[in-house]
């Protein structure tokens, strides 16, 4: 049997085996161990598993991972949920559907320091949701509205799946922070402008509340400064290059925690429980990228994602008609899998044979589009059913809402998401303009 079979003979079995819900990393683990054996040795095998896991996560840049997770973790804990949704609330509440225009406004703003969608969405329900169902909005509504918000958490910065896709491609993480800062814009204009066209549609499952004065708007501002301080400091200082991604998290955690502290939200046994809630979360990514790591092992000795590459750069397949395959592909996966496993399994392949193909644009500016597409993508299998993560995360909060509600009220988030991806694939520069424009 050629290697290349091996290779098709393994992505074959992990996704029988991820169909039948083994846990991905275990999946992605086992089938890399059996084709590495297949394809070099038991003893090889030993060998590289001797010393892998020092020689991987002993990185410095893997670092910038846990550092951010604790950082959103100590966010979540010290109660800033609430001050954002008020602020937001305050500005934008009183026009039609405002309520959840604010959740989604809100969830940026916790996700441009959080960088978890899942931390996102759960947060932000147990402030927002109580207030929507209070003033009359439909349950539909304000469950899609917090599902499709909290998907901005891995797109906006800082993002831990944008930061594993620049590890895995060995792209700069600044740049790609920057790369994401439009689609990012882009992604709370078009579920804001989503919400405004449903409830001109059905104006009695999003009704208006009351208008808060200009002294409200601004104690609403003051009560949220040092969520700005955080974003500033820790973004703007890496952007501007004073400090490295890793410094940056680092800085961003002992700020949040310091913060934390003085507005007297942040108790002793909260910043434990952040420390134990990043020391899981850090474990299961870390699980899951050494399960692909040893996956991506096994395909690169078979040379499947090169010989890949070369056949759809030999092929003379337009190169859009490959890129529209792939978001297709991500699309029917999103249902299946989880955002991180996704990026994980697939960018080996994928972007070697994306960079190996012709879009007219520079291998760094192509690198910066395709993984700002992927992201979007990815980012949409969080609230497409059946396995649509914040769904059920939703679901597990607000227990009175069916499910098939849910799913209902993500249906115009999802018709803006396909925009969005069109619009990016249409005009690649959005993914990178601004980076050329900081560079200069």
């Amino acid at each position: 049997m050629t290697p290349f079979a091996i290779a098709i003979l393994l992505v074959v079995a992990l996704f029988m085996l991820i169909f039948i819900r083994m846990p991905i990393a275990l999946a992605m683990g086992l089938v890399g161990a059996v084709g590495y054996v297949q394809l070099s040795s038991a003893a090889g095998l030993m060998a590289y598993l001797n010393t892998a896991w020092v020689d991987k996560f002993m990185s410095y840049d893997f670092a910038v991972v846990p550092l951010f997770i604790l950082m959103g973790h100590l966010a979540t804990n010290s109660g800033i949920s609430a001050s954002i949704f008020a602020a937001a609330r305050s500005w934008i509440g009183h026009l039609q559907g405002g309520l959840a225009m604010a959740a989604v406004a809100g969830c940026a703003l916790f996700g441009s320091i959080s960088g978890s969608s899942l931390a996102t969405a759960s947060t932000m329900t147990r402030v927002a949701m109580p207030e929507m169902r209070k003033h009359g909005f439909s349950s539909a509504l304000s469950s899609g509205a917090l599902a499709a918000g909290g998907t901005l958490g891995i797109l906006i910065p800082p993002s831990v799946v944008l930061i594993i896709y620049a590890l895995l491609t060995e792209q700069n993480i600044v740049k790609l922070f920057l790369a994401a800062t439009i689609p990012g814009i882009l992604a709370v204009i078009g579920f804001i402008l989503a919400i405004s066209v449903y409830v001109r549609l059905y104006p009695e499952e999003g009704p208006t509340s009351e208008r808060a004065n200009l002294r409200q708007r601004l104690r609403s501002l003051r009560d949220i400064w040092h969520v700005a301080l955080i974003f500033v400091i820790v973004l703007g200082g890496i952007y501007g290059g004073f400090f490295t991604p890793a410094q940056g998290a680092a800085i961003g955690v002992v700020l949040t925690l310091i913060l934390g502290r003085l507005k007297g939200k942040l108790t002793r046994r909260k910043v434990i429980d952040s420390l134990v809630d990043t020391a899981g979360s850090t474990a299961m990514i870390f699980a899951i990228v050494f399960g692909a790591d040893l996956f991506n092992v096994a395909l690169a000795l078979s040379r499947m994602p090169v010989e890949v590459a070369e056949f759809f750069a030999g092929s003379g397949i337009p190169p859009m008609l490959i890129l529209l395959s792939m978001v297709v592909f991500y699309l029917v996966m999103g249902c299946l899998m989880d955002s991180l496993s996704m990026i994980l399994l697939t960018v080996p392949v994928f972007f070697p044979t994306i960079m190996a193909l012709d879009f007219g644009l520079t291998p760094e500016h192509l690198a910066m589009w395709f993984g700002i597409i992927s992201l979007i993508v990815v980012e949409m299998g969080l609230i497409t059913p059946p396995v649509g993560m914040n769904l059920f995360v939703i679901s597990a909060l607000a227990k009175d809402i069916p499910m098939i509600e849910i799913f209902r009220g993500t249906l115009p988030f999802i018709i803006a998401e396909f925009t969005r991806i069109a619009v990016i694939i249409s005009f690649p520069a959005l993914s990178y303009w601004l980076v050329d424009v900081v560079a200069n």
